[in-house]
């Protein structure tokens, strides 16, 4: 089956990032209430997310996806999904309760193989309005995998000897998601990816050592280290590429050091494997 009826289909939706909204986004990452009442970046990873009903969803808690008009991505027959990779750029401010207009567009799907079997890629461009205002443009790159055998080895595999260096970055800042947070990410983003809530399921269907840290998540947290430093709404653009799954549990650490370019950031685990390399811009 080909696929290329998918690309340049669109779907809108509507929000707003009201004060509830934006206190329980605060609370999920403990940070105070902004004054003036401007949220910081990576808030538009919580806003139109998707209402798909509990009867439309698949095994693994994504909306099911079907060869019929209404189904906005393909139904590709590998059954795994990640979020791989996404290139931001912050164009404008979002205020607490602003109105909030998201179109998404398949942009483009390419298919490979490779040595984990077949791949899909898929290029989601989002265009996010707050009170009419391009606020956000973001090309989202998704990839689906052929299912795990049962007998795999889990991934990633257990910490090995070794440590983060600590001195080859400017900015680090050490900190242990739980499933608390994972939870509460999950909640603000409506997402039932089974990954990151349910244990057995990660482990015995898609071969995780354990609960997996939301990518969107770990970007935040990289945000917000940047925030850190240079203050907020800082940045004009921001790239991040998952390398390898964070686990909940584990000690993360989050580092950031000035680059030619801007800033390059990543996340690392305990023993100096890296999770999530990131580039960014004033």
């Amino acid at each position: 089956m080909t696929y290329g009826k998918w690309v340049g289909r669109e779907i809108r939706a509507a929000d707003r990032l009201d004060e509830a909204l934006a206190a329980r986004w605060l609370a999920t990452f403990d940070l105070p209430t902004p004054r003036p009442a401007i949220m910081p970046q990576g808030v538009h990873f919580v806003l139109c997310t998707p209402d798909a009903p509990t009867s439309a969803l698949g095994t693994d808690g994504h909306p099911a996806r079907d060869e019929s008009e209404d189904s906005f991505l393909p139904p590709f027959p590998m059954p795994r999904r990640m979020w791989a990779s996404s290139a931001i750029e912050f164009i404008a401010p979002i205020a607490i309760g602003a109105v909030i207009e998201r179109t998404s567009r398949v942009a483009s799907i390419k298919e490979k193989t490779g040595g984990s079997g077949k791949l899909a890629f898929v290029d989601v461009e989002h265009e996010t309005h707050a009170n009419g205002t391009l606020s956000v443009r973001e090309t989202q790159t998704l990839v689906y995998r052929d299912a795990a055998e049962p007998d795999a080895a889990l991934t990633p595999p257990e910490p090995k000897e070794g440590t983060f260096d600590k001195s080859a970055w400017h900015t680090v800042r050490a900190l242990t998601p739980d499933p608390r947070l994972l939870f509460r990410y999950s909640a603000l983003t409506f997402n039932t990816h089974r990954i990151h809530y349910d244990a057995p399921y990660a482990r015995g269907v898609e071969r995780y050592r354990g609960l997996v840290v939301h990518g969107p998540l770990t970007a935040s947290l990289l945000l917000q280290l940047a925030a850190g430093k240079l203050s907020e709404n800082r940045l004009r653009e921001f790239t991040f590429r998952g390398v390898s799954p964070a686990i909940a549990g584990d000690l993360l650490f989050l580092a950031m050091r000035d680059s030619d370019d801007g800033f390059e950031l990543g996340a690392f685990a305990a023993d100096g494997r890296q999770v999530m390399k990131a580039q960014a811009s004033l």
